[in-house]
């Protein structure tokens, strides 16, 4: 048992340090990325209730039934390739690739270090045959001088003698090959910042019309967050070209107001480990539902997120009626701002399907109210507000990023820029200098050891002889 459980472990260390099996798993992972940038994914608050999830996968319902069938789409859910990047394929392929990249770091770490603690002077004769790629030799240099000038050209340069014959040895960047270990280390981080992300974070779109609030967290949230739109505003609106767009937002927690701000774009509130981005306007009618003794049922604004044949569309129920209203705001000849108020009941088809049943359309200009056939209130348009739509965003990963960024940054940049260069030099006791040169591949090595026998031909004594 103890041998299989070697051979196992084995097995396992084998995989997670293959090259090849790293690509694999990069490729997989790609392709989950592709197709979580091709089909719509389900947002983030679809998942803080069952309800939520129903209605925005009926919208992807929607939107690929007819092209890829009922029973495709019902299959990609069970896959749960609409929110690929939060999946439990996708979280399982980055913890592998995190596994194998400590792996192959924890392998390759020891013979990284040996490339640079061995060092070996002294070499034999024959690895200074001339015959061979990067070999020269010189008559007439001294070892001083040969020394001086390697360390001219940054190496550093270990001197040893043996047998009256002077090894020289010159090093540049030796310890250049332990960066590829910030770079391995970036791309742990990275992985780890999009899992802390994924458990912990957080990505709403808060649609808040003017002078009303929303919780950014589910209620019962310990530090619950109250974000209040204070003010909307849209210079230029009305010729159709707003200039600008900002929205005043105050923001609570547990009651208390503790941040307080005109956000744009390109400004955001940052408070409590939240993020809160300006994204979008529209239009929110006023609307005042009365029953028919003339007490409010529900006065408020009417956000107006979606559209119906180019024109700004909501549907909203009626509190305790079961009647909802779909509401379509278009212009008249004078400019002027009219509601399409499309009342309809939801009713129980006999085959058990269901359907809905339209009650009389009414048409309200701003400040008119009216009763529709089969209704027993009224709906008053009292006039048109405005909604924002606010991304509230909690990415604890973040800094992790920017850690990972980092060091992706600086391994990358210390391998490429700072490639490592090694010189061995023997000089013999008539002055000979037999010279070789090896670099990594990023080097130019030909051109730059042509430079160093450049300046140690202007120090040495007699005539060259080099191959």
């Amino acid at each position: 048992m103890p041998g299989l459980a070697l051979r196992l472990g084995n097995a396992v260390w084998g995989l997670l340090t293959s090259v090849d099996f790293a690509v694999v798993q990069i490729i997989i992972l790609g392709l989950f990325a592709v197709v979580g940038m091709t089909l719509k994914q389900l947002p983030g608050f679809a998942f803080r209730s069952a309800t939520d999830y129903a209605n925005e996968m009926g919208k992807l319902h929607e939107q690929y039934d007819a092209v890829l069938g009922v029973g495709v789409v019902n299959a990609l859910e069970r896959l749960q390739l609409f929110h690929v990047f939060t999946s439990t394929w996708f979280s399982v392929g980055l913890v592998i690739l995190i596994l194998s990249i400590v792996a192959c770091t924890i392998d390759r770490t020891p013979r990284l270090w040996r490339a640079g603690a061995d060092i070996r002077v002294v070499q034999p004769a024959p690895f200074y045959d001339p015959g061979l790629p990067d070999r020269a030799a010189l008559d007439g240099v001294d070892p001083a001088a040969a020394a001086a000038t390697l360390r001219r050209h940054r190496f550093a340069v270990r001197q040893t003698e043996v047998d009256g014959v002077v090894y020289l040895y010159g090093d540049r960047h030796r310890w250049v090959k332990l960066a590829t270990l910030l770079t391995h280390a970036g791309l742990v981080l990275f992985l780890l910042a999009a899992a802390v992300t994924s458990a912990l974070g957080d990505d709403q779109a808060l649609v808040v019309a003017d002078g009303d609030s929303l919780t950014v967290q589910p209620i019962g949230t310990p530090g619950l967050l109250l974000v209040k739109n204070l003010g909307f505003a849209a210079p230029g609106l009305e010729t159709g070209h707003p200039t600008d767009y900002t929205t005043h937002v105050a923001v609570y927690q547990d009651g208390q107001q503790i941040a307080d701000k005109v956000i744009r774009v390109n400004d955001p509130l940052e408070v409590a480990g939240y993020t809160f981005h300006q994204n979008g306007f529209g239009p929110a009618p006023q609307l005042v539902i009365r029953d028919a003794s003339g007490q409010a049922l529900w006065s408020g604004a009417v956000p107006m997120t979606d559209q119906a044949a180019g024109l700004p569309f909501a549907q909203f129920a009626v509190p305790g009626r079961d009647v909802a209203l779909q509401l379509v705001l278009q212009r008249d000849a004078t400019g002027a701002g009219v509601l399409l108020v499309l009342p309809f009941r939801a009713v129980v088809n006999d085959d058990g399907t269901t359907g809905a049943v339209g009650l009389g359309p009414m048409a309200l200009a701003q400040g008119e109210a009216g009763v529709a056939d089969g209704t027993d209130f009224s709906v008053q348009f009292a006039g048109v507000s405005a909604y924002t739509l606010l991304i509230a965003k909690k990415d604890p990963g973040a800094y992790v990023a920017w850690l990972a960024f980092g060091l992706l940054i600086a391994g990358l940049l210390i391998t490429f820029w700072m490639p490592r260069r090694r010189v061995w030099g023997r000089l013999d006791a008539d002055g000979r200098l037999a010279l070789t040169m090896k670099a990594d591949r990023y080097v130019d090595g030909g051109r730059e050891f042509g430079r160093l026998l450049g300046d140690l031909v202007a120090t040495r004594a007699g005539p060259t002889d080099s191959g």
